[in-house]
């Protein structure tokens, strides 16, 4: 009974129902196996705290637990958000934006990876409503670029030319819809938008609108 009990505790903090729907789903034989191998319906049980998720997010998502409309949440499995801790985004993309999003569990990694002094490299393709001008690499490389309503210059940024009306931009920052504004401030407008890649991870053919789980080695490589 007292091994029960701490199984269902275990699951429920892992999203899996209530202490009392576990304990059921318990009972039913719906938990099979033991130690690393413990099932729950025949699927592999999910990682405890520290659980690290990567999504291709589609466009008309957002990222916010509050706001109205369709939110990147309902891509998880339900039980994510029952989680506990929560599971929660790793910064944010707008609504139009797509590509690598990360949620974790984990609070500390969290803030490192959110904060400005992490330096973590970000890439996003941007398909743009003219084509560049060929002044563009070298300013937001400058560090000199001031967005509008800001006093403080962005850090530089590299920008890859990949075609008249396309480039990759790669940023160590995360300002309020950053890669927008600065192409604005270069006298270009954004019209998609695309993250492929977070750090030392890339999307590598995940397809748009589904998830997986970090491995312990690509979650090590988000710590270092």
């Amino acid at each position: 009974m007292k091994d029960t009990l701490k199984l269902a505790k275990h699951l429920a903090g892992l999203g899996y129902g209530s202490r009392k729907e576990v304990a059921i789903a318990i009972r039913d034989g719906r938990v099979t196996g033991e130690g690393e191998d413990l099932r729950f319906d025949g699927e592999p049980i999910d990682p405890p705290h520290g659980l690290v998720v990567m999504l291709n997010k589609p466009a008309g998502f957002t990222c916010s637990h509050a706001d109205q409309g369709r939110l990147v949440y309902e891509l998880l499995p339900p039980r994510y958000q029952k989680r506990d801790p929560v599971l929660s985004s790793v910064g944010r993309l707008d609504a139009e934006t797509t590509g690598l999003l990360l949620f974790t569990d984990d609070g500390a990694l969290l803030h490192k990876l959110i904060s400005p002094k992490s330096n973590l490299p970000k890439t996003y393709a941007a398909n743009l409503a003219r084509p560049l001008e060929g002044h563009e690499a070298a300013l937001f490389a400058s560090g000199t670029l001031v967005l509008r309503g800001e006093d403080k210059p962005c850090l530089p940024a590299r920008l890859e030319v990949t075609g008249e009306r396309t480039a990759a931009l790669t940023l160590t920052e995360g300002r309020y819809h950053q890669v927008r504004r600065m192409f604005a401030a270069s006298g270009n407008h954004v019209e998609a938008l695309h993250r492929s890649r977070f750090g030392p991870l890339a999307l590598d053919g995940l397809q748009e609108g589904t998830w997986r789980t970090l491995t312990n080695e690509e979650i090590a490589s988000l710590k270092a």
